[in-house]
């Protein structure tokens, strides 16, 4: 499904039940690709969906001629295994700090 120019959104669908999806950015004045958005069921996960996605994903990005992939996540437990698909798919984490302020 195009969003726009600069995005595709990618589903993966099993037996008619729609169980992950990614949402793909393209920043060309930054020379990036970013994989804003990646999830899949729970009761889906562990089943190389995460991976699947993510080597689509950044396949995109490499073809649109982009030299860098960025992808986020949490560093809680909760988000443990989509470190693990990211790591696994070559991405190397980078320590930040990033600050909020509730107001």
């Amino acid at each position: 499904m195009l969003a726009d120019d600069d995005m595709e959104v990618w589903v993966a669908d099993i037996d008619g039940r729609a169980v992950g999806f990614a949402a793909v950015k393209l920043h060309t004045d930054r020379s990036m690709g970013e994989i804003y958005m990646l999830a899949v069921d729970p009761d889906y996960q562990r089943r190389g969906i995460g991976s699947a996605l993510t080597e689509v994903a950044t396949d995109w990005i490499r073809e649109a001629g982009l030299p860098i992939a960025v992808i986020d996540s949490g560093g809680d437990e909760g988000h443990a295994p989509a470190r693990h698909v990211y790591e696994k798919a070559g991405y190397t984490p980078m320590p930040i700090v990033r600050y909020f302020k509730a107001l």
